[in-house]
């Protein structure tokens, strides 16, 4: 392994950066994105009841918000809960974003990681390429079988690069599911606290709309 590295020379340096970084922000991800750190079990039934009993004083609601996204959310709803329904949807879409952002904290980074690890590849191969065929300019051709070994140690950064782009996208697109599964699930709770907020009469016209409380996840 140590001599591929060698191989590769110089332009390895980045790629291995690449794939230590990598690594990191997926152990990062998974860790902070498990299920029941955003979407803790129950929290919802537990937040409709203190809504419908209406036991809401700003304590509970500020100890709410620093529970988990999905706390934080319901917390916006709670704020201004006196306020008409519009006003609340407003209030949970505006910190829905937020929510969203923090959670494809990083992705972006390892979806750059992805694109541009091929790239760093072809970048060394060329550089490898370039400096054989000086050194065949320099003293010739030589033992072939040397300069089949040459392009071949040439060719380790364009595999390296592959190696750290390929697991950085299936990643990239795995945690940007998983969010997206987070958002419906999320959307599903606000919308039932809502409902005990303000419960839609028997007969009443009931709003539709194309637009979710929670913003979606953004499309690459």
């Amino acid at each position: 392994m140590l001599e591929l590295v060698k191989a590769g020379g110089w332009p390895m340096i980045p790629l291995l950066l690449l794939t230590v970084l990598a690594v990191a922000i997926v152990l990062e991800r998974f860790w902070s994105l498990r299920r029941k750190v955003v979407l803790p079990p129950g929290l919802g039934d537990e937040v409709r009841a203190w809504a419908a009993r209406g036991n809401l004083d700003p304590a509970h609601i500020e100890s709410l918000r620093r529970t988990s996204p999905l706390g934080a959310l319901l917390a916006a709803a709670l704020d201004v809960r006196q306020r008409p329904r519009d006003q609340i949807r407003e209030r949970i879409e505006d910190v829905g974003r937020h929510l969203v952002h923090r959670m494809e904290r990083f992705l972006n980074t390892l979806g750059t990681i992805a694109a541009a690890g091929p790239l760093l590849g072809l970048f060394g191969t060329v550089v490898g390429m370039i400096q054989m065929f000086l050194g065949i300019l320099d003293s010739g051709i030589g033992d072939v079988n040397q300069l089949a070994g040459g392009i071949g140690k040439a060719l380790v950064c364009t595999a390296t690069g592959m190696i750290v782009a390929i697991p950085a996208l299936i990643f990239h697109r795995y945690f940007r599911g998983r969010i997206a599964g987070y958002i419906v699930d999320m959307e599903h709770e606000a919308i039932q606290l809502l409902d005990t907020l303000d419960p839609v009469r028997p007969g009443a016209p009931v709003a539709s709309g194309g637009r979710g409380i929670v913003p979606p996840v953004r499309a690459d």
